[in-house]
């Protein structure tokens, strides 16, 4: 696995030296922030990663550039795809910038055809890369596809609830948070949220505070919009003896209700 840099990093874009933003920007240094990944030129990072890009692609890729950030992640990816087809999904996921694992991601989310597990398994490896930032592009990359096979979705990430991997662990929860950051909600699930209990009961006691701090947003999501539910869920949880992990979901999860 590969590790972050070790290295505090900017948390204003304005903060960021020169040297670093051109390093980040051609690939060459990891972000240590969400400021830093952000802040990147991916057009930059684009031509220094691809420099044989078609000018088809290359206008694809630009225009993607002048959007939101998961618009850009996405339209890049598409685009890569388009252009370098499953091969160069390998070339990304390999690559040292999170910025271009990232693009893999979207890569695998832009993939026409296979079925809902076989995504899954082709995402896992970025679901449980060393750094921060392609987790979460994992995850937002195949979220439309896990909310249109919602069912499916959740029978699949169960089984990734019980994983050895706390981040595969904390992606089966954050993957289908009812109001998920960055991404559109899913109605169902602020609806009838009962329907992830096969994802959050195997997380509830979860040693992993990385993990509780998922599943405790996830329930404070849900909480929104079926308060009451949440409130019977925790209580639920919390009778008997319940590890201080569940105690700390439960409290977490709670925060905003009254």
């Amino acid at each position: 696995m590969r590790e972050s840099a070790p290295r505090k990093g900017a948390t204003r874009a304005a903060d960021i030296p020169a040297d670093v933003l051109n390093a980040l920007s051609h690939g060459k240094l990891q972000s240590a922030t969400l400021v830093e990944g952000l802040a990147l030129d991916q057009a930059v990072l684009l031509r220094t990663v691809f420099p044989d890009l078609s000018p088809r692609a290359l206008e694809a890729t630009d225009a993607a550039c002048q959007l939101g950030i998961l618009k850009r992640m996405a339209g890049i990816g598409a685009a890569l795809l388009h252009e370098l087809g499953p091969t160069g999904i390998a070339q990304c996921q390999a690559h040292a910038s999170d910025t271009v694992r990232g693009w893999a991601c979207f890569m695998i989310g832009a993939q026409p055809g296979p079925d809902l597990s076989t995504r899954l398994t082709a995402i896992q490896p970025l679901a449980d890369d060393a750094h921060f930032g392609v987790r979460e592009w994992a995850w937002m990359a195949v979220r439309p596809h896990l909310t249109r096979q919602l069912d499916t979705a959740i029978e699949c990430l169960a089984a990734w609830a019980v994983l050895p991997s706390e981040r595969l662990r904390r992606f089966a929860s954050e993957a289908l948070r009812p109001r998920g950051v960055w991404c559109a909600h899913i109605a169902a699930l602020k609806q009838q949220p009962e329907q992830a209990l096969p994802i959050l009961l195997p997380l509830r006691a979860d040693p992993s505070t990385y993990v509780q701090d998922s599943v405790a947003n996830w329930l404070n999501d849900a909480a929104r919009d079926q308060p009451d539910w949440v409130r019977n869920l925790c209580a639920q949880w919390l009778q008997g003896e319940p590890a201080d992990a569940t105690h700390r979901i439960c409290q977490r999860a709670q925060r905003n209700l009254k």
